[in-house]
């Protein structure tokens, strides 16, 4: 079995910083993909950022340039960098791992979400 594990989330002021873990353990061969969703309230639930096991990253527009997504891929860790954030990061974020587990194939995981609440 595999488990995502996340932390980081809160609440902070407008402008402000926050850093997001997520790591996965258990039967990984390899991990493909790692990456965080957010679910707004009323809204459909959105890949914030993302990073391939080349290393390729992906963004939403709407962070491009405020958010960092970075891996430990010894730990099968990944981070997202959080900065300038606006009310509109208001948001339940997910973390999600797709792996490679022995000959079973490909697999998709979710962490249980953090909260992240941008508000003076």
């Amino acid at each position: 079995q595999v488990q995502l594990v996340e932390s980081g989330g809160g609440l902070v002021q407008p402008g402000g910083s926050l850093r997001l873990s997520c790591a996965a353990s258990g039967s990984i061969d390899s991990v493909k993909f790692m990456g965080w969703y957010r679910r707004a309230p009323g809204k459909q639930r959105e890949l914030v950022a993302g990073v391939t096991s080349g290393g390729g990253t992906n963004y939403a527009g709407s962070v491009k340039g405020r958010f960092t997504i970075s891996r430990d891929s010894a730990k099968n860790t990944v981070y997202l960098q959080m900065d300038s954030l606006k009310p509109e990061d208001t948001a339940v974020y997910y973390c999600n791992a797709d792996v490679i587990i022995g000959l079973s194939g490909e697999w998709d995981f979710w962490g249980q979400g953090t909260q992240v609440t941008v508000s003076s």
